[in-house]
């Protein structure tokens, strides 16, 4: 039946969903919470502290402030390759720019996830039609720094998701939805911190920053009262330039996540507003730690010339218990820039084993 497929379309987002971040089943778009390019996946997935490029839209658009220039980049992903399905494959475009009349920076992107084509049936294998199912969110982000050594940056999301373009005659609605969004992140690059009792200055060395991502209302496939909330997400970090000479630079970053989704017995979820709040006390603060995702990461460069990069991504048993090291490496020649990342996990035919991210760049009129 028309039903069943869209359910496998559903599965299959689900799926997605569960590679991700086991927690992400109980919301609607996981996509969102995909890492959109090469250099933050080779770090471990991690870049709310560094946030120093155009895909600081995502990881912390607070970092944009500090931009300067003009950067477009492309990203692309065969997504959970162990699959082996050619058609299941996430693209990142972004752009940003400075306005000096908004005194600030201004960037957009679009993120698209195909998932793949599928064939509609009734009761035997006869097909009525093909479709695609799809998502993609477009992205419009504004950046300014509040004082020299803190950025802040807030971007809009309108997202639409596109698991099946019909319903059937048991549920009202169609497998499509759309629904919008908002991030707020500032980054924190001090010129000057001493470490009490120490007397030893990190200033321009550290840096701090966070991102709250994906606040809005819950979006619904078939009718308001089966809506799935957003994956609004707390992002922290912090960043460290171990040393950074004329032709040596090497920084190491960590990040913690939290999602801040409440589901109730009866299905149900809080409204985005309210679990922002709730997320934090419906378990025991040993069980709420627990629900932190991890990231660690290094990346070191030649003259600014190549990068080498690595890093850990962690997730406690209980709540997906994903475990991969992750690679990655970079080149950059003039105005142009090429990275790479590689995933490799500790099981064998895991779904995000194996996993090669690439981003082409362009940046001229300044550097990051």
């Amino acid at each position: 039946m028309a039903k069943k497929i869209f359910g496998l379309a559903i599965v299959l987002c689900v799926v997605s969903v569960q590679m991700m971040n086991a927690q992400v089943s109980t919301s609607a778009v996981p996509f969102l919470l995909i890492a959109p390019n090469s250099r933050a996946s080779g770090m471990g997935e991690g870049g709310v502290a560094l946030a120093d490029d155009a895909s600081a839209l995502y990881w912390n658009p607070g970092g944009l402030a500090f931009q300067q220039g003009q950067e477009i980049s492309i990203s692309h992903a065969n997504w959970l390759p162990a699959f082996n399905l050619s058609d299941l494959y996430i693209d990142y475009l972004v752009y940003r720019r400075p306005i000096p009349q908004l005194d600030g920076n201004l960037a957009a992107s679009i993120t698209y996830l195909n998932l793949g084509s599928f064939t509609q049936t009734l009761n035997d294998p006869t097909p009525l039609a093909t479709f695609n199912a799809y998502e993609y969110g477009i992205t419009l982000g504004y950046s300014t720094k509040l004082s020299e050594e803190l950025g802040l940056g807030i971007n809009g999301r309108f997202i639409h998701s596109r698991l099946a373009p019909f319903g059937t005659a048991e549920e009202q609605g169609q497998g499509v939805a759309s629904g919008f969004s908002f991030d707020v992140g500032m980054l924190y690059k001090p010129k000057s911190l001493v470490i009490p009792f120490t007397g030893l200055d990190i200033g321009e060395h550290f840096t701090a920053g966070f991102n709250l991502s994906n606040i809005g209302p819950a979006i619904s496939y078939i009718d308001r009262a089966q809506a799935d909330p957003l994956p609004t997400s707390l992002r922290l970090g912090v960043g460290y330039k171990i040393f950074n000479d004329q032709f040596n630079k090497l920084t190491a970053i960590v990040d913690v996540t939290k999602l801040l989704v409440r589901k109730l017995p009866d299905g149900t979820s809080d409204p985005f507003y309210k679990a922002m709040f709730t997320s934090w006390t419906d378990k025991s603060l040993r069980e709420e730690l627990r629900e932190f995702d991890s990231s660690i990461g290094v990346e070191y460069w030649y003259n600014d010339w190549i990068a080498l990069r690595s890093g850990f991504f962690y997730e406690d048993p209980q709540y997906g218990n994903r475990k991969f090291l992750t690679f990655g490496a970079g080149i950059r020649y003039n105005i142009f820039g090429f990275d790479f990342s590689y995933i490799s996990t500790f099981e064998e035919q895991h779904p995000l084993g194996e996993t090669l991210r690439f981003t082409l760049l362009i940046l001229w009129g300044g550097t990051s």
